[in-house]
């Protein structure tokens, strides 16, 4: 008879999110994640596979948290202007390091890392920036950029925010300055406004 299993695999997926995140899919090595997930080897095999399937269900829940936090800011009717809800997103990211948090994002740390080596990481990666981009586009058309005489077409729009967005995460977990990191968050919203 199979043993039952001793952990919750939310539970667990939760904090290989937050081992991924702090060391990289490169630098977590196993026993850093048996250690944070506070699992053992074979627990980890028999529930995941192996360390790509453990980052691809990282990931995934970073989607259902992080990313669906930053796309729900961007498509929140409450704030009727777009470009306020860009810049509170974009707001809250120098806030984060205002408050220590240098790890970035993990979405934009894939992109720029095991997303260029692993197909199955990349289409991860791909359909969150879909997301991201999405919601981005939602802010623009509730913005009053369609009132300017420099009109933008939404989607190159959106796909340039999503840039800003990633560079900026990027910065961040490259150690920028917060006045650095606010006044490339200004000048990017700001572009949407005048």
């Amino acid at each position: 008879m199979a043993r039952p299993r001793e952990f919750e695999i939310d539970e667990a997926v939760a904090k290989a999110v937050e081992v991924f995140w702090e060391k990289g899919y490169e630098g977590a090595a196993l026993p850093d994640l048996l250690e944070g997930m506070g699992i053992a080897r074979g627990s980890l095999y028999k529930a995941f596979g192996d360390k790509k399937q453990l980052y691809l269900q990282a990931l995934s829940r970073y989607d259902g948290t992080a990313v669906t936090e930053a796309v729900e800011m961007l498509t929140d009717d409450t704030q009727p202007d777009g470009a306020k809800r860009i810049a509170r997103l974009f707001d809250s990211i120098v806030n984060a390091v205002r408050k220590g948090d240098r790890r970035g994002c993990l979405m934009c740390n894939a992109a720029a890392g095991p997303a260029s080596k692993d197909a199955d990481i990349a289409r991860a990666v791909a359909a969150m920036l879909k997301r991201m981009t999405s919601g981005f586009a939602a802010a623009i058309r509730a913005s009053d950029y369609k009132n300017k005489s420099k009109r933008l077409e939404v989607e190159a729009a959106a796909r340039s925010l999503t840039t800003a967005y990633i560079g900026l995460r990027i910065l961040a977990k490259a150690g920028e300055s917060v006045a650095h990191l606010q006044a490339v968050a200004k000048n990017t919203v700001s572009k949407l406004t005048t």
